[in-house]
């Protein structure tokens, strides 16, 4: 049952080590195509895409962040963050949160497979994360970064888990038997 995508869905890992390269801005701005690709509730599409190719904004990311020591290796990044007035529900929702999620994950699997690594850091709900990323990028008080993802050329040394797990399948039901 292979094809190409799921091919590209197996393959996907969290990249951290990275080699020196530039990523042209043709290629970013594909990857965040590929984030705006994803679903939203209602087609609200409350997201927004800060892309980051300048060093000095990297690495002032990269030393803020606890989870994104690899970003200044990576030397690029892209954050997906909510517009909270435009998400479904209203500006009290958390809709913005599944929306922009499958829009990270469409990002790394776009970054997957044009041989690119990526790697998905939580900003959102840490106040510890969200201050360095709000002031550093300047975002109104509407736009709330949920993620931060160094993306860069990858050396090769991190490769991808198997996490197929027969036990968390349950069949019509919820139950404690192994699935069929």
């Amino acid at each position: 049952m292979e094809n190409g995508t799921t091919k590209t869905i197996f393959s996907r890992k969290s990249v951290r080590n990275y080699v020196e390269a530039t990523v042209p801005p043709e290629t970013l701005e594909f990857l965040v195509r590929a984030g705006m690709a994803a679903p939203s509730a209602m087609d609200r599409r409350p997201w927004e895409f800060i892309i980051i190719n300048d060093k000095t904004v990297v690495k002032k990311l990269n030393d803020a962040l606890p989870h994104a020591k690899m970003a200044e290796k990576a030397g690029h990044a892209i954050v997906v963050a909510g517009n909270i007035e435009k998400q479904a529900g209203g500006k009290d929702s958390t809709f913005w949160i599944m929306d922009c999620s499958a829009a990270v994950e469409n990002i790394l699997l776009a970054a997957e497979s044009l041989g690119l690594g990526a790697v998905w850091t939580a900003v959102y709900p840490n106040a510890d994360r969200l201050k360095p990323v709000i002031e550093t990028l300047g975002l109104p008080s509407n736009i709330v970064p949920l993620a931060f993802i160094p993306v860069g050329k990858p050396d090769g040394n991190d490769k991808p888990k198997e996490k197929f797990d027969k036990e968390k399948i349950h069949w019509n039901h919820w139950s404690n038997k192994k699935a069929k």
